[in-house]
């Protein structure tokens, strides 16, 4: 009897066990070393790019960062698929809006990034390292703040946490957790609706969105401004409201980067349009980490308040394509130059002409961190501890596993994959260095001897980072991203 007791519980407690979702499986041996678990309960079949679907999420996190006094906490919730090439990957990432039981945004602190009810699980499906974008804006977070006070400690870029997707309780990968940049994280003023229904705006968010007409503030073509989008740009707030009200203050910026205005009406007069330390930060930052798939594509211009004043400040979007990566997730060898910029506004009058020393703002600029935030070091040690994270959670095998090949293939050991990434960031930081005439740092300056990979070899650039094919005269040369000394 004894016996048969015991082959009974030893068979309800396999049903039971059978009956677990991976999710709740991997949820009662959460640890120290485990990434935060985050479940999504929804009809995946409704799940689209254009409208939000109802659901649940619930995040289980051993350091409690969004509840010190549980380590699960719930939402109500709706879901959409976002991303435009991305949303074709079957890893999808998804955008996720939280509600309370009346149906009513409610803000969160979701793990400890800030009070917010809108939030992004990002794939990073082509990204073999599944981490340049978050190094990206850890960069950008601690070397570019907004040049005004916000509530949110004057941070211009996103947060995010690294945590472990289940879908209805099955393994779906690794993702990382973010914020977005909106309204509240830089501080933009609400719209005010008049007593007859009108609108009168003030804060004001556009995000680039491809490289057609528009994309470099030089000029634009007639198109509807009824519509959310207008040339090449995307109306981020307030996007309730797409009318000539929403878009003139793009047009008056274009109109005064254009050609029309003169060099000296320019020269005088661009302070009230942007904020020369930010434009400085994001040229410098985006050739340190050579973001390729951004120069106002996939970045957002904004202003606080355009019934006071029209200076707009640039925040650095979706940056996959960087460290040596191309949009599509193969090996993009190529490396950056001082003059990327020379051809976007207002780059082309202050780089070009260094109108009142910008240039020579970039050169400080990239002095003041290459032996810091934009070290080889520091690089090397920020992908060294995510990986670490990977690992010591066991998120990294079950990722290889689950996303192998799909879209692009993985290295079992993250470490492999990493050396490329490291290898060319060497490359590219002497580049720099040459371009910027400052010092290599000691023990990296022998690293670049192989050719660039995606360069053609013996690929020859003067030190403002313009292609040469002419026979060359006596100088200093960058050749495969090493200078050379032409005598």
């Amino acid at each position: 009897m004894k016996g048969l007791l015991s082959i009974l519980v030893i068979a309800f407690c396999a049903e039971i066990s059978a009956q677990e979702s991976q999710y709740e499986l991997m949820k009662r041996e959460l640890n120290e070393n485990s990434l935060p678990l985050v479940n999504l309960t929804v009809n995946v079949s409704s799940l689209s790019g254009s409208k939000y679907v109802s659901g649940e999420i619930e995040i289980s996190d051993y350091l409690r960062r969004t509840d010190p006094n549980t380590d699960v906490v719930r939402f109500s919730c709706k879901y959409r698929i976002r991303g435009g090439t991305a949303s074709r990957f079957d890893k999808k990432s998804f955008a996720v809006k939280l509600y309370d039981e009346n149906d009513e945004d409610l803000d969160a602190n979701i793990l400890g990034i800030r009070e917010e009810n809108s939030w992004i699980l990002d794939a990073m499906a082509v990204d073999r390292i599944r981490m340049r974008n978050r190094i990206c804006f850890d960069i950008w977070n601690e070397m570019s703040k907004t040049p005004y006070e916000t509530k949110s400690e004057k941070r211009n870029g996103t947060k995010g946490v690294f945590v472990e997707v289940f879908i209805n309780g099955n393994y779906n990968g690794l993702y990382c957790m973010t914020d977005k940049i909106d309204r509240k994280l830089l501080g933009l003023k609400k719209a005010k609706i008049n007593e007859d229904g009108s609108v009168a705006v003030k804060g004001i968010m556009y995000k680039g969105i491809n490289w057609k007409s528009g994309y470099n503030l030089l000029s634009y073509k007639e198109a509807d401004v009824s519509s959310d989008t207008w040339n090449c740009w995307e109306l981020q707030y307030p996007d309730d409201y797409p009318s000539i009200d929403t878009w003139r203050p793009l047009m008056d910026l274009i109109d005064f980067c254009s050609e029309s205005t003169s060099d000296d009406v320019f020269k005088e007069e661009y302070e009230n349009y942007f904020y020369v330390e930010n434009l400085a930060d994001y040229a410098v930052f985006t050739m340190a980490m050579n973001v390729g798939d951004n120069g106002y594509k996939n970045t957002f211009l904004s202003v606080v308040d355009v019934t006071k004043e029209h200076r707009y400040m640039l925040s650095p979007w979706d940056m996959d394509m960087s460290l040596g990566g191309k949009w599509d997730g193969d090996y993009d060898g190529s490396l950056s130059y001082i003059n990327r910029y020379r051809k976007i506004a207002p780059f082309n009058r202050l780089h070009v002409q260094n109108m009142d020393g910008f240039k020579d703002l970039e050169v400080s600029k990239w002095t003041k961190y290459h032996n810091t935030l934009f070290s080889p070091q520091s690089i090397s040690d920020r992908m060294d501890n995510y990986a670490k994270l990977f690992t010591s959670s066991g998120a990294w095998e079950r990722e290889y596993a689950k996303w192998n090949g799909n879209p692009v293939p993985l290295k079992h050991d993250i470490a492999d994959e990493l050396a490329y990434v490291k290898e060319w960031y060497v490359r590219n930081y002497n580049n720099l260095c040459s371009q910027f005439g400052t010092d290599n740092v000691d023990g990296f300056a022998d690293i670049n001897n192989e050719v660039v990979r995606g360069e053609k070899e013996g690929a020859v650039y003067d030190l403002t980072g313009c292609r040469l094919s002419s026979p060359l005269k006596k100088g200093i040369y960058l050749i495969n991203g090493k200078k050379v000394v032409v005598r």
